[in-house]
């Protein structure tokens, strides 16, 4: 088995966890705000759309049995990618799409295969990841303990042969 490390920005965390922890190959997934100017940020600051962070979720997986081009596929089904800092209801810079990397052979396979599946001007941010901190433990699997909650991402866009057992 070999875990391996993406970063992805799709508007509210929320869904973007519960999206990616219900995918196969998929080992574990944390809420939690990326690339932004402040150490340890409250929810609160990145609200305020002062800390410059994006909601951002950790995505560990095995890539003997998911590859990145398929997280990507599915991130792609339900982010807009030429949204600027908006996706779905929510709005403001803390909102903005990214796929944040921490190997560099990564941004070249990243950015190739979005220039090859979407259109010029796409909004996605292809970023080494600068910094990565957990949310606040009542974010973490926010969907799962709260299973009527905001979510702007259709879950059932995961087919049934792509959903973990």
């Amino acid at each position: 088995m070999i875990n391996k490390l993406i970063y992805f920005a799709g508007g509210c965390f929320w869904g973007v966890q519960e999206y990616f922890s219900r995918l196969k190959g998929v080992i574990s997934t944390k809420s939690g705000y990326a690339n932004g100017k402040t150490a340890n940020p409250s929810y609160e600051e990145v609200k305020s759309q002062t800390a410059g962070h994006a909601e951002t979720v950790e995505v560990i997986y095995d890539a003997d049995n998911v590859n990145l081009l398929t997280l990507i596929d599915h991130f792609l089904r339900f982010v807009d990618p030429y949204s600027i800092n908006k996706q779905g209801e929510d709005e403001g810079v803390q909102y903005r799409s990214g796929i944040y990397y921490l190997d560099d052979e990564e941004k070249d396979i990243i950015k190739n295969y979005l220039d090859s599946k979407l259109k010029e001007g796409y909004k996605i941010e292809i970023l080494k990841l600068q910094n990565f901190y957990p949310a606040e433990e009542y974010h973490q699997d926010y969907l799962k303990k709260n299973p009527q909650g905001y979510c702007h991402i259709k879950l059932n866009l995961i087919q049934k042969d792509e959903r973990k057992d």
